[in-house]
């Protein structure tokens, strides 16, 4: 996906006046995610998919140093993982001004209009029962993983980048599926997972490429649950989630 022309010099000021202080990044972080940004939004493209190898040869930094670094990233919201695989990590790299947690703070209600990117990037759809609701339904009834049929009984919520890789409570990064294939997969990649139902003749070849591209439409932001009634109410009195 492209992104139009960017401002260099204020994209620079805002990584020195905003990121840097607020998250209190090392400078092994700045380095990481100057490189990172080099390579991807400073040359119109929003994704970029790396490996930890790359990134070190380009760094000049050794390899555990920049996982870490990786990882401090992700968890600060300045990278967005979208897939990790053997061919690396596939990542949106925000730009400092669209980090949440290095923005000015703003004193009372926010306008309606500024909550719609809050609402679906950065709630937790873990944290209430009509938002978990939400995710299920949005699955018609099917496992994301193995498009099996689902009954209220067998389903979960399943994390497509693991926690213990940072994935978030994002209803990008959750999906409805069978108890089976949540325990299955574990922390492996969802597309090495597609892959291995393939293997197993769970998924013919049409239903594989299928899943691979709901998979792709979910990282970007495509598949997006619908709010609870209740929820949409709450919004309007409060005017945020």
């Amino acid at each position: 996906m492209s992104t139009k022309k960017l401002n260099a010099e204020q994209v620079w000021k805002q990584l020195e006046d905003l990121l840097v202080p607020r998250l209190r990044l090392s400078t092994t972080d700045r380095v990481v995610y100057s490189h990172l940004l080099r390579h991807s939004r400073l040359e119109g493209e929003l994704r970029l998919q790396f490996s930890i190898l790359w990134l070190a040869r380009g760094t000049g930094i050794c390899h555990n140093t920049v996982r870490w670094a990786v990882r401090r990233l992700i968890a600060h919201g300045v990278l967005r993982l979208l897939e990790r695989s053997k061919a690396g990590h596939l990542v949106e790299v925000r730009l400092p001004g669209e980090v949440r947690a290095a923005r000015p703070r703003q004193i009372g209600r926010r306008p309606l209009s500024r909550t719609r990117a809050f609402d679906f990037d950065d709630l937790d759809w873990l944290k209430h029962q009509a938002l978990r609701r939400a995710i299920h339904v949005r699955e018609r009834g099917r496992c994301f993983y193995c498009l099996s049929r689902l009954v209220p009984a067998t389903r979960c919520l399943d994390h497509v980048v693991p926690r213990a890789e940072f994935g978030d409570n994002s209803c990008r990064n959750l999906v409805s599926c069978c108890q089976a294939c949540n325990v299955h997969k574990s922390d492996l990649p969802a597309a090495d997972f597609l892959r291995s139902l393939h293997r197993q003749r769970r998924l013919t070849a049409v239903e594989l490429a299928a899943r691979f591209r709901a998979l792709n439409a979910l990282a970007a932001g495509k598949l997006r649950p619908r709010l609870p009634p209740q929820w949409m109410r709450r919004r309007r009195h409060t005017g945020s989630v």
